[in-house]
């Protein structure tokens, strides 16, 4: 069962992670049914509350792989099919840009729409927002213990930005307004990938003739990994072991080979995800310069959960790091992993509580 949420930290009292919503409101002094979504790729999940004395009480939660079904509608009357209380509000967080409460999925053929959802399901209270966005409002109703610190850095406020690796590369940012975070979306991850020194020149070589353009996406991702690891066997002709060659047929490529890294059983493995490690580092210095996010980076997404204990921070810090004038303001720069897999869910949760 998913534990409730509470607004740890709001404008009224005392704060650590401060968010401005559209409507901020205070939760003690609503009640109703929320339904959150996270509507990514490769999983759709699904989590009911109800708001009650300042929380949100976990009633029910399911997860759907996307792509087994026609449209977003179709998995919530899925999930309806039990006898359920009203819903009051519906809070999506989509992994593509939103434009005007529609949105074409970027790694999945829906198109969504805030309207015809609200029409077909009988909801009055319905929004749509990016998937990244929903990640930063969630990031309030964390605790210390969701987070991995990866970099230390300083306590300078400012902005803060989110770089979340799954199955395509998400980013967001948080203005800082002196007195809270204001989440907003972006397509960072689309944007191309920049190659630093001959190696990097050489994988991009590679991708270009696979993709034609080579964005951050391509590389630090599901896919990425997956690609990382294929640049290698096949420009140093390395002979794949035969149990992992059997395996890779079967399993996800980018899950075995970070499984692999971790257990130290195949040494490509583990240089891969050292790569994917060392890009993530790269675009998150790139990301964080762009926005002068003094106030921390933090690594959110379905990977580096699942990798932690294998990351090397030396790796990470030192691509991380390095500028050609800008080594100063870098080194201010805290950065964490967010372990928690429901934050995306939990930050649709408290938008659409919100809107009550």
């Amino acid at each position: 069962m998913e534990r409730s949420i509470s607004f740890k930290y709001n404008l009224q009292g005392n704060y650590k992670f401060p968010l401005a919503f559209p409507k901020q409101k205070d939760l003690k002094e609503l009640s109703g049914n929320v339904l959150a979504a996270d509507v990514g790729g490769t999983k759709t999940n699904l989590s009911l509350y109800q708001v009650s004395d300042g929380m949100l009480q976990p009633l029910k939660q399911k997860s759907y792989v996307t792509k087994d079904h026609s449209s977003f509608q179709e998995i919530v009357k899925k999930f309806k099919n039990e006898d359920l209380p009203e819903i009051d509000s519906l809070c999506l967080g989509v992994a593509g840009p939103v434009n005007e409460g529609v949105v074409k999925g970027t790694n999945f053929p829906w198109i969504i729409d805030k309207k015809e959802i609200g029409k077909e399901l009988s909801i009055k209270n319905v929004e749509i927002i990016n998937d990244m966005e929903a990640n930063a409002f969630g990031l309030g109703a964390l605790d210390d213990s969701d987070f991995v610190e990866i970099r230390k850095g300083s306590e300078v406020a400012g902005n803060a930005v989110i770089i979340s690796p799954g199955t395509g590369l998400g980013e967001a940012g948080l203005f800082w307004d002196a007195r809270a975070y204001h989440p907003f979306a972006t397509e960072g991850g689309h944007s191309e990938f920049s190659p630093r020194n001959e190696f990097d020149a050489d994988l991009w070589r590679f991708l270009q003739g696979k993709y034609g353009l080579v964005s951050w996406e391509r590389i630090i991702s599901g896919s990425g990994i997956y690609d990382i690891y294929q640049f290698l066997i096949i420009t140093r002709g390395i002979r794949e072991p035969t149990w992992f060659k059997e395996r890779i047929l079967q399993e996800d490529p980018a899950a075995l080979i970070s499984a692999s890294a971790i257990a130290g059983n195949y040494h490509v493995c583990k240089e891969s995800i050292d790569l994917f490690v060392r890009y993530l580092a790269i675009e998150s210095n790139q990301f964080a310069l762009k926005t002068k996010a003094t106030g921390g980076i933090f690594i959110g997404g379905g990977i580096v959960p699942k990798i932690i204990k294998t990351i090397d921070k030396e790796i990470f810090n030192e691509n991380f790091i390095k500028s050609d004038r800008m080594e100063h303001l870098l080194e201010l720069m805290p950065v964490k992993a967010i372990l928690n897999e429901k934050t995306a869910t939990y930050g649709a949760a408290l938008y659409g509580a919100m809107m009550l």
